[in-house]
């Protein structure tokens, strides 16, 4: 339950008695989302880590915190959805555009958009939030498909972390709605 009132104006307000439609699953709170335990962050590339916040395997979407403590990258990609990102702390950005996201930036990936994400060094760690629909398509230098990640590639990968530090597979399975 949340916190008790003090002085707020709301504090003889009731919560709802069934706030739950009967087929509705719960919340996902998750408390501290851009942590410091680096254990909970999913080596995604070889300098860049995913902290998996939700998953719905049947809408093919996650929403992460993506890391990279310096200097990153994840090869160049495409995105047939849509992709939306709020940069929480450090810098990064794509090759393929002329901006550079810092510390309370927002960015919307229209479908159809390839590009390199690439995160600078910097004081604090790149940290971005990203909320993901349907797959990554690789690219290779040329800018052809060369392989694909999806939210089943990306429930695997984080699988296969959380039972290598023992935290289990299943802290993973909780994070599904």
């Amino acid at each position: 339950m949340v916190d008790k009132a003090n002085s707020e104006f709301w504090k003889n307000i009731a919560p709802i008695a069934k706030p739950f439609k009967p087929d509705a699953l719960p919340e996902a709170y998750i408390h501290d989302a851009p942590s410091d335990d680096e254990r909970l962050y999913v080596p995604f590339t070889a300098t860049v880590s995913s902290r998996p916040l939700w998953i719905s395997p049947t809408q093919n979407k996650w929403c992460d915190i993506l890391m990279a403590k310096r200097a990153g990258l994840v090869n160049r990609h495409y995105h047939p959805h849509e992709v939306f990102a709020y940069t929480i702390s450090g810098r990064w950005g794509y090759l393929e555009h002329d901006w550079t996201a810092t510390k309370g930036d927002f960015v919307y990936e229209t479908p159809g958009e390839g590009h390199t994400l690439v995160a600078f060094d910097h004081p604090e760690p790149m940290r971005v939030f990203f909320i993901v629909t349907g797959p990554l398509i690789w690219l290779d230098e040329n800018g052809e498909a060369d392989g694909y990640f999806d939210v089943h590639s990306y429930i695997e990968m984080c699988k296969a972390h959380y039972e290598k530090i023992g935290l289990g597979a299943q802290a993973i399975e909780k994070l599904y709605r």
